[in-house]
């Protein structure tokens, strides 16, 4: 089981991260010409060497994707403690 300290952690990790949300940009998919890269609500982009497109779309989504699990986790938790007592 993950502990509070760990999910802090987690949590930390993610708000400390480039402002969001973030979206990934596919070659041919997303756009006519350049690189794949992740734009992130600031002005760093992000180009990763050696990812697959589900790689580009997968680290992008987690910047929206951990936020909404760690509030999961702890609603839950929330409720676990309130039904027990």
């Amino acid at each position: 089981m993950i502990t509070d300290f760990e999910l802090n952690q987690i949590e930390a990790r993610c708000l400390n991260a480039s402002a969001g949300p973030w979206k990934s940009f596919i070659e041919g998919r997303d756009h006519e010409s350049g690189s794949d890269f992740i734009m992130t609500g600031s002005d760093n982009d992000i180009e990763l060497t050696g990812a697959t497109q589900t790689d580009y779309d997968f680290i992008a989504n987690a910047k929206q994707d951990v936020p909404y699990l760690i509030a999961e986790i702890r609603k839950l938790r929330n409720e676990l403690t309130v039904k027990n007592h």
